[in-house]
């Protein structure tokens, strides 16, 4: 596969477009992470309530530990203060699972921030460098063997004006095998993707 032109001028500018692309990228990749710690820095309040309920849950175990102690009442008590306990559990699931579904949302976010950064790069960048590899990989191979299918493809594929500078009917010549005429149209089509025609003109 041929990804630069053999012109100078072609070549730098196709290098241009793939390092903008390049750049590009990398600036998607940067900002998706930036979204992404953003969205986890979202996780501190969820992070104080799951704190605080640890801090409850000991609070409530130490002291029911403590109240088992007391003669008589002690397991009465031991019962009423594993009930705060309880909702120091309560609270550190609910922190938990609002951690949780914020690194989701974290996840989410940044996955779709790659992906719409990405999609000029998908629908316009990659699929003009394929398809210029591809032809100036044909091109490069027809030049090697003879001018009639590289001049075939200017006529099916240049604009008319340029054609009509070749020849007044270049159809015609090209049907007659008139190899001077077919040289310029292949040269006409190895030019258009940056290519350098042969020295001269196959037999």
């Amino acid at each position: 596969m041929r990804f630069y032109a053999e012109h100078p001028g072609r070549a730098g500018l196709q290098l241009l477009a793939d390092l903008l692309a390049v750049g590009w990228i990398w600036l998607t990749v940067v900002v998706a992470r930036a979204v992404h710690d953003f969205v986890l820095s979202l996780q501190g309040p969820a992070r104080t309530l799951a704190g605080a309920g640890e801090s409850i849950r000991g609070a409530f175990d130490d002291a029911a530990r403590t109240a088992a102690n007391v003669p008589f009442i002690g397991d009465e008590l031991e019962r009423a203060l594993g009930t705060g306990a309880g909702a120091g559990d309560s609270l550190v699931a609910a922190g938990q699972e609002q951690m949780e579904a914020i690194a989701r949302i974290a996840f989410g976010t940044t996955v779709a921030t790659v992906l719409l950064g990405l999609i000029p790069v998908l629908l316009a960048w990659l699929p003009l460098r394929v398809r210029y590899a591809r032809l100036a990989h044909s091109a490069v191979a027809a030049r090697a063997v003879d001018s009639d299918l590289l001049a075939l493809r200017a006529l099916t594929r240049r604009p008319v004006r340029s054609l009509l500078r070749v020849a007044p009917d270049p159809a015609m010549s090209w049907r007659r095998d008139e190899r001077p005429v077919v040289h310029a149209l292949a040269a006409l089509e190895l030019r258009s993707l940056g290519l350098r025609a042969p020295s001269t003109p196959p037999d």
